[in-house]
């Protein structure tokens, strides 16, 4: 027979029932008031470099314990705060903490001044830069190179076109490949659908365009999110993560017009990164010609970059050292949340520090 519950435990369950849906009033109030949002992007960072709205930022830190630096390029479409989200959930912080030195290329938001801006200007310029700047402060002979989402694909069209840059390792996280396999946002794309039938004013691709592709990519996973927020409102560190990590997810910035033709040309319709007809500035560009130290970092329920797309990526470098890490986890899984605490973040700190020298060394 089934035990029956004694009648403390049921007074025991209501009364935590009573408790939940009070603490759910209360946040979902808040949530709509939109008040006591987290704050993002709090790790301290100087400004170290501009052009234009690109900026290269340095993280503070009193205990560099490896060089060469560590420079993180980030995606050309989204906030790069997602790497810095909150304090005690931050990829950034992870890595100050294992002693590295951090820098970050963020491309702020892009206006009508950046609309003819092409792959080229962040593959042969910005990125060049960028590690110039970060070798004259560091007065490192080298850098530790770090793509994030379309970052890794620029940073591997820089390593492709520059095979002699001071970059002692290349390491990319999410970065898609194949673009047959991104879904409808480059379905759409492919069959027809010209960058000039969204862009906006400015000459971009606005940010509500890129926000609704990739909605389009799973069209219930608002209702399911939902759900979940409601199941676990009651719980304050949950709607505290909730925020940031949703605040992000809907947090674009313009795709300037002249890469985003090039990137649907070259990269969706010529799927130039798997059949090897990728172009930077006129010249030829081949993946087997990038032979850094390199690992790639994809996920298996990432429905932004689905692993189809990246599946490829480790075959196509040319690298004797060549690494691939699979992890069980979403998109933003990989730089926020248990997984990459306890898997992504040590396992690219455990490549980064091989492939780096302790401080002091001879």
């Amino acid at each position: 027979m089934p035990t029956v519950p004694s009648p403390q435990a049921v007074l025991d369950r209501v009364r935590r029932d009573v408790e939940r849906n009070a603490l759910r009033a209360r946040n979902g109030i808040k949530l709509v008031a939109g008040v006591d949002r987290p704050g993002v992007g709090l790790t301290p960072k100087d400004v170290v470099w501009e052009r234009g709205r690109t900026q290269l930022w340095h993280y503070r830190s009193d205990k560099v314990r490896y060089s060469p630096p560590l420079l993180i390029v980030f995606s050309l479409i989204s906030r790069s705060y997602i790497l810095d989200l909150t304090p005690g959930n931050s990829f950034v912080e992870q890595l100050l903490d294992a002693g590295f030195d951090v820098y970050m290329v963020d491309w702020g938001e892009p206006d009508a001044r950046d609309a003819q801006n092409r792959l080229e200007d962040y593959v042969d310029d910005y990125i060049p830069a960028a590690v110039e700047r970060v070798r004259e402060l560091s007065g490192a002979d080298e850098v530790n190179l770090f793509g994030y989402c379309f970052g890794g694909d620029l940073t591997l069209l820089y390593a492709a076109h520059h095979p002699d840059a001071p970059v002692r390792s290349l390491t990319v996280l999410a970065t898609p490949v194949d673009f047959t396999k991104m879904g409808p946002m480059a379905d759409v794309f492919r069959g027809g659908l010209e960058v000039d039938d969204v862009v906006d004013e400015d000459g971009n691709v606005p940010p509500r365009v890129v926000v609704q592709g990739f909605r389009t990519l799973t069209p219930t996973s608002e209702v399911t999110r939902y759900v979940t927020l409601w199941e676990r409102l009651w719980n304050d560190e949950y709607v505290q993560a909730y925020q940031a990590m949703t605040g992000w997810s809907d947090d674009h910035i313009p795709f300037p017009g002249a890469a985003a033709r090039e990137t649907v040309q070259m990269l969706v319709r010529d799927n130039g990164m798997v059949t090897d007809r990728l172009t930077v500035a006129g010249d030829p560009v081949h993946l087997s010609d990038i032979r850094l130290p390199f690992l790639t970092v994809r996920a298996d329920r990432d429905h932004i970059v689905p692993p189809d797309a990246t599946a490829p990526l480790i075959d196509l470098v040319g690298s004797e050292d060549k690494h691939e890490l699979r992890l069980n986890a979403g998109h933003m899984g990989l730089v926020v949340g248990r997984t990459a605490a306890k898997t992504t973040v040590p396992e690219i700190i455990g490549f980064l520090r091989k492939r780096s020298d302790e401080v002091g060394e001879d």
